[in-house]
């Protein structure tokens, strides 16, 4: 299954509360990224750890 996440605020022209699926998660050389997708797949961010940090927050 995979995790989603929301928006707390708007972010790279996406409106606060957009969700997003979590594709993957990478780490190389103690830096990690995240792959987001929005719901409906049709757009792909790749996000640091900090952005992930400030901007989004996990849904159950």
């Amino acid at each position: 299954m995979l995790k989603r996440y929301q928006l707390k605020s708007d972010f790279r022209g996406f409106k606060k509360g957009a969700h997003f699926y979590l594709i993957a998660e990478s780490e190389y050389i103690g830096i990690k990224e995240y792959v987001l997708r929005t719901i409906d797949l049709s757009t792909r961010l790749i996000i640091s750890e900090r952005e992930m940090e400030k901007y989004f927050i996990p849904l159950k």
